[in-house]
C-alpha cells in the first residue's frame, strides 16, 4: 500500500524534482552501502554519502577511496548508475531553462504575481504605454496578453507576455487576474471600429466577470459604444478619435499664432479621459464637479449626455444621473 501511494506521488511529480530525489536515493543507498562494506576507510554514514556524491559526479577529491575489491564493485557501480543519473539530471536541467526561456517568450508561461498591471493588445500605443510605465513605475510588473503576436523576447521588451485570446477566461487566469491592480485594454485601429469597439466590451466582460472589483480602462472608437462599455464594467473610457480629430480641424485652420501652437502642443502631451458621473456628484453644477474631479488631476472640459456634447457648460450647468465626464489628465 505504502509503495503505490509513493508511486502515486513520485510519478506525478514534475521531472526535475524526480531526477533531484533519485540522484538523492542513489547517493545516500551508496553511501550506506560504503560504509557498511569498509566501515574503516569510511567511518560514519554521512563520509560514505560524501564519498558518492563526489564519486557520482566524477569530481574525485580522492579524500576517500575503498580498498576492497567489493568497495571497488561498488564504486563502478556507482560511477555507472549514479554518474549517469547525474549528467542526465545537468542535460534535462539545461533543457528545462532553456525550454522555459522559450514558453516565456512565446507567451505560455502562467503569472503568478500581484499588484501587476495588464494590458490587452499589442500596437504602437501600447508600446509607448509600457514605455512610459515602466520609466515612472519600474518595480511594477506589465503583463501583456495578445494573440496576434507569436513571441516577445523579455530581454528587449521587460514584460510578462501571454499568447491568447483576452475574452478567454483561461488566457485571464494565465494573467492573474484576480491579483491585478488594473487592466489596459487598446483598440486596434487598423480594423473595423464596429469589430474592435465590440472585442473591447467583450473583453471587459470577461474581466469583470473574474475580478468585480479591478478598474477597467478601455479605448473605444465609436461614441455610441461608450454606453454599452460602461455596461461592461470599464471604468474610464478612453476616445482617441475625439481627440485627434480636434487637433486636425485646429491643424486646418489654423493661424501663424504661436500661442495656439503652444497650447495645442500641450494638450497633445495629455489624454482624453471618459467616466461616468459618480453618484456623489450627481444633481451638482458643473463648477462643483469641477473642482472635485481637479482633486484627482484630471481636467473636467465638459461632459456627455446621451448623444450629446457639451463642452464647457455654464458654471450653474446641473449635471444629471448618467452623465459622461469628459476629462484631460496631466502627468
Amino acid at each position: 500500500m505504502f509503495i503505490e501511494q509513493f508511486k502515486h506521488i513520485y510519478f506525478r511529480l514534475p521531472i526535475p524534482a524526480r531526477l533531484i530525489l533519485t540522484i538523492l536515493f542513489v547517493m545516500f543507498l551508496f553511501g550506506w552501502i560504503i560504509h557498511l562494506v569498509e566501515p574503516k576507510q569510511f567511518p560514519t554514514f554521512f563520509d560514505g554519502i560524501w564519498w558518492a556524491i563526489v564519486t557520482g559526479s566524477t569530481v574525485g577529491y580522492g579524500d576517500y577511496v575503498p580498498l576492497s575489491t567489493a568497495g571497488r564493485i561498488i564504486g563502478i557501480l556507482l560511477i555507472l548508475s549514479g554518474g549517469g543519473v547525474i549528467t542526465f539530471y545537468i542535460a534535462m536541467f539545461s533543457a528545462f531553462t532553456v525550454k522555459h526561456e522559450q514558453d516565456l517568450s512565446e507567451g505560455r508561461v502562467e503569472y503568478h504575481g500581484k499588484n501587476h498591471i495588464i494590458f490587452v493588445g499589442w500596437n504602437e500605443r501600447t508600446k509607448q504605454l509600457i514605455d512610459l510605465t515602466l520609466q515612472h513605475n519600474k518595480k511594477t510588473d506589465i503583463i501583456l496578453i495578445d494573440q496576434s503576436l507569436s513571441r516577445i523576447s523579455y530581454q528587449h521588451i521587460p514584460i510578462h507576455f501571454i499568447h491568447g485570446d483576452a475574452t478567454d477566461d483561461s488566457i485571464l487566469e494565465k494573467a492573474n487576474i484576480t491579483e491585478a491592480s488594473r487592466v489596459v485594454i487598446t483598440a486596434d485601429i487598423s480594423k473595423d471600429e464596429k469589430k474592435t469597439d465590440h472585442y473591447t466590451i467583450l473583453t471587459s466582460v470577461a474581466v469583470r466577470g473574474n475580478n468585480k472589483d479591478v478598474p477597467i480602462i478601455v479605448e473605444i472608437l465609436s461614441t455610441n459604444q461608450i454606453e454599452n462599455a460602461l455596461r461592461a464594467g470599464a471604468n474610464t473610457i478612453i476616445r482617441p478619435n475625439d481627440f485627434m480629430s480636434s487637433l486636425l480641424y485646429h491643424e486646418l485652420f489654423k493661424t501663424k499664432s504661436k500661442p495656439f501652437e503652444t497650447i495645442l502642443q500641450l494638450l497633445a502631451s495629455n489624454q482624453f479621459h471618459h467616466f461616468v458621473l459618480p453618484e456623489n456628484l450627481e444633481n451638482m453644477p458643473f463648477i462643483s464637479v469641477l473642482n472635485e474631479v481637479k482633486k484627482n488631476n484630471y481636467l473636467l472640459i465638459g461632459i456627455i449626455r446621451g448623444d450629446n456634447w457639451k463642452l464647457n457648460p455654464p458654471a450653474d450647468f446641473i449635471l444629471e444621473k448618467k452623465d459622461i465626464l469628459v476629462t484631460i489628465e496631466s502627468w
